[in-house]
């Protein structure tokens, strides 16, 4: 690594991504992953690409130089260029160019993207793993058979995680105060087991539920993906004393409400993702964490890095041109949002003794 971004931000911690793809991709598959980073869910329509787009426009000023061409060519002249590297080269200058010195990666869902350790070595830094609950689930109910082998091998497989991952995580958009009975538990697992088709990950409420709050109890930090995090209120209040960090993934709609949950509870941290400036102002500096979010291609991790260091930059030049701090005042907080309170809450430097 090269030690520092821009304006002064030491190497990236990104919090939270799933990998790149492996293999070379074509123009079709590239603008597949580049319309999911734009939020489409379809094709563009006839005469259009999702190159004319704010993540396209991203790509072509960004990643081009990284592999040896101008900013701003041609998407077919930079797609050809990949190709000449070859996704392994291509991703690997992408990946050593964003910045980041560390990921945390939501893997295990699909073999297409890179592992913690292929990551790692890709982009020469580290990567530590983030268990997702609901496939681990679906691992468990695609190799057993019967509902108390599935309750008691899910148990033992999160024992098992919470002793080399470095944090769980799961999709939630609400959670009661307490865990379910064991009852309630045995019920919706039922359910789920007799209507399920191999491959489905967990979607009883019941059944989710009862996972978060076995997470909860081994002690590793766990990441929510809420959609609105304000529904999480009870849950978040009654976990303030379990000794567990959880750390909110709200949609970037809802990015303030979670900063401002993060301020309210001292063991909740909230993501800014690469847009800083929104959520700064809503809860203390250290409960705030940076992530890219990208998901196969590599020049994902570029764009939200650079766009999350540029944010940063600015925002820290104006408050120390407005006097609200010290420049030196300022590189500690960019510090702090970019890696140190990542760093802190996910014991990644204890991890790396």
């Amino acid at each position: 690594m090269d030690g520092r971004m821009d304006g002064g931000i030491p190497p990236l911690v990104d919090q939270y991504s799933h990998g790149a793809v492996h293999a070379d991709l074509g123009l079709g598959e590239f603008e597949t992953h580049l319309a999911e980073a734009a939020g489409s869910t379809g094709p563009a329509p006839p005469g259009t690409t999702f190159f004319d787009s704010r993540a396209g426009l991203a790509v072509r000023r960004w990643c081009p130089p990284l592999l040896g061409l101008e900013p701003h060519c041609a998407p077919v002249s930079y797609l050809a260029r990949r190709r000449e590297l070859g996704a392994y080269r291509a991703g690997r200058l992408l990946l050593r160019g964003a910045g980041i010195g560390t990921f945390l990666l939501e893997a295990g869902a699909t073999t297409a993207l890179t592992s913690p350790d292929e990551l790692a070595h890709a982009a020469e830094g580290r990567a530590h793993e983030v268990v997702r609950l609901e496939p681990l689930a679906a691992r468990i109910a695609d190799t057993t058979g019967g509902l108390d082998a599935f309750l008691a091998y899910t148990a033992e497989a999160l024992y098992a995680a919470s002793g080399s991952a470095t944090a769980f995580a799961t999709g939630v958009t609400f959670c009661d105060d307490s865990p379910p009975d064991a009852t309630e538990v045995r019920e919706a697992a039922g359910r789920w087991l007799r209507t399920r088709r191999a491959g489905d990950t967990p979607d009883d409420p019941v059944l989710v539920r009862h996972l978060l709050w076995s997470a909860v109890a081994t002690g590793l930090p766990v990441q929510l993906h809420c959609a609105r995090p304000q529904r999480l209120a009870g849950f978040l209040r009654a976990t303030a004393s379990r000794g567990v960090d959880l750390v909110l993934l709200p949609d970037p709609w809802h990015r303030r409400q979670a900063a401002q949950l993060a301020a309210a509870f001292p063991h909740v941290y909230a993501d800014v993702g690469a847009r800083p400036e929104e959520t700064l102002r809503e809860a203390p500096f250290g409960k705030l964490l940076f992530s890219t979010g990208a998901r196969a291609l590599a020049e994902l991790y570029v764009v939200a890095a650079r766009l999350f260091t540029r944010a940063m930059d600015k925002l820290m030049r104006d408050w120390v041109a407005d006097g609200w701090c010290r420049a030196a005042e300022a590189a500690r907080i960019a510090s702090l949002v970019a890696a140190g309170t990542a760093r802190r809450v996910y014991r990644l430097d204890a991890a790396a003794v």
